[in-house]
């Protein structure tokens, strides 16, 4: 499953109330967040006639046909999934969700009458994924959804034997493929890669620059590999029993929290204290609490 989901999944568990100061910081970065997605679709995108997946695709399709303001159809298609989902997302995601729709449906159609950055289409699909990623992962990072597919993926993942990455594929490719008929298939292939480009851009923009990464090591050294990663990372361990299921030898593992640029440091300092150490290190999207704060190193 995406990051984008699992956040997703994340924010429709959060039910506690929030500060003043808080939901201001929400609004600011939502409201930051819908307009950069609308001069990623009405300024570059939209004019050259690339779409993005979800209900924000359909709605180009259907402004495109129709004649109809692009907004319009943004605010009127995600709105049956804000109250279809609203028992089970809660208040502080639903408003968080209406209010940034709101905004976008507002954003598209002011910018609507503003020219096109670039008719290149290589460019436009390529920097219209970005800003529109840049902004989608911003919404979802601060609270908040832009397209109705998430929720309704995530709410059909409890019945349907589908999970919820593979139901938004699936609806993403239908509408990518009915664009290839209405706008012809050289724009549904542009369409395809501005799809991509905003994916991974959001992944980047919900995990951080900054990405952390887990890690679990098990080494009779496991002393002098945990002072070494305190001493040369800065970096905080700590020190887990555990037991061999096979042998039922008791094993001390390591565990710490760790940058992507630090991730080669910290193979080269388990080599050198234990060639044969076992090393397993993930991917994490998010690090809160205790002492990940990098420490002076000397």
């Amino acid at each position: 499953m995406s990051e984008v989901s699992l956040e997703l999944q994340r924010q429709l568990k959060q039910h506690q109330g929030l500060s003043k100061a808080q939901i201001l910081k929400r609004g600011l970065f939502i409201f930051i967040g819908a307009v950069l997605m609308a001069v990623g679709l009405e300024i570059f995108l939209v004019p050259n006639q690339v779409i993005d997946g979800g209900i924000v695709g359909i709605s180009i399709i259907l402004s495109h046909l129709l004649g109809w303001q692009l907004g319009l159809f943004i605010f009127l298609l995600n709105i049956p999934f804000f109250f279809i989902g609203y028992k089970q997302i809660g208040k502080t995601f639903a408003v968080s969700t209406l209010f940034g729709i709101t905004i976008l449906s507002i954003a598209t159609a002011l910018l609507h009458p503003v020219p096109a950055f670039t008719e290149d289409l290589l460019l436009a699909t390529v920097f219209g994924g970005i800003i529109l990623g840049i902004g989608v992962g911003i919404v979802i990072r601060y609270g908040g959804s832009l397209d109705g597919t998430e929720i309704l993926a995530i709410l059909a993942n409890k019945k349907l034997p589908f999970s919820v990455g593979e139901t938004i594929m699936f609806f993403n490719i239908f509408i990518l493929g009915s664009a290839g008929f209405v706008f012809g298939w050289n724009r549904a292939m542009y369409s395809l890669i501005a799809y991509f480009v905003a994916f991974k851009t959001i992944d980047v923009v919900i995990q951080g620059l900054d990405e952390s990464k887990s890690a679990w090591i098990i080494s009779e050294n496991y002393r002098e590999i945990g002072d070494a990663i305190i001493a040369r990372l800065g970096r905080g361990v700590t020190y887990l029993n555990g037991e061999g299921a096979y042998t039922g030898d008791d094993k001390k593992v390591i565990f710490c929290i760790i940058t992507r640029l630090e991730e080669a440091k910290l193979k080269s300092i388990v080599e050198e204290h234990d060639t044969t150490a076992f090393l397993a290190v993930a991917n994490i999207s998010e690090v809160r609490g205790g002492r990940f704060k990098k420490k002076d190193i000397h």
